[in-house]
């Protein structure tokens, strides 16, 4: 296969991601919780709501690119995943902590069950990690580390205005509005080493095209369990 197709086959992916990402950041816009937070009348409660909502999720988070990088056939790959996993196993410990800043107890926190979205997201995460060679994950990882790079940090700072909060209520949000930059340059590095055919591409997309939706569902859902 000359570079040149493989060029083709990954420019492909670029642009059906940038057309995912259009999507997801308009539609994000019309969930409730989000609407508030943009329109500066994010109440403590939403907040409150949100970080507790988003824990039990983020909680499988190092499971799934776990088992993602078990039934990945690509060495190189399968290394950037193990690593990713070990950045994120340990991120819900700042979601409760940002909990019990913003007000919540911790046990509530800790006991809480995941929305319908949230149920829908993770399951879905688990069954596609668990497909033999999932380079498709790829396109979940995109917009998750994306979400983190390009909204958190503002969502953050947002926040903090509105509710009048310290750093220790947003530090989830503000670590992953400054970290999730690398994390996107491993990714750019990662699918210019595995979409090569126009069938990996596919699959790309297609996951962050579900990954989207299934997130903006986890937000609309909050509490709905």
């Amino acid at each position: 296969m000359t570079e040149v197709l493989k060029a083709t086959h990954l420019e492909s992916a670029h642009r059906g991601l940038a057309r995912v990402w259009i999507e997801f950041e308009s539609g994000l816009a019309q969930v409730p919780v989000i609407a508030r937070l943009l329109s500066g009348r994010l109440r403590i409660e939403d907040y409150r709501s949100l970080l507790f909502n988003l824990r039990q999720q983020v909680v499988d988070g190092g499971r799934w690119i776990s088992r993602a990088a078990s039934h990945l056939e690509h060495e190189e790959l399968r290394s950037l995943f193990i690593r990713h996993a070990a950045a994120e196993h340990r991120d819900y410990s700042m979601l409760e902590d940002n909990y019990v800043a913003a007000g919540g107890k911790r046990e509530a926190i800790r006991g809480g069950v995941k929305n319908i979205g949230s149920e829908a997201l993770s399951a879905f995460m688990f069954h596609a990690a668990s497909q033999a060679n999932p380079v498709g994950m790829l396109g979940a990882m995109f917009v998750i580390e994306g979400l983190g790079n390009r909204m958190a940090g503002p969502w953050a700072e947002a926040i903090r205005a509105q509710l009048a909060l310290g750093e220790d209520a947003v530090s989830f949000l503000a670590y992953h509005g400054e970290n999730d930059e690398d994390h996107l340059a491993m990714f750019d590095r990662a699918l210019a080493m595995v979409v090569t055919d126009a069938v990996t591409a596919t699959s790309v997309v297609r996951h962050a095209r579900i990954v989207a939706r299934l997130y903006r569902l986890q937000l609309e859902e909050l509490d709905n369990v």
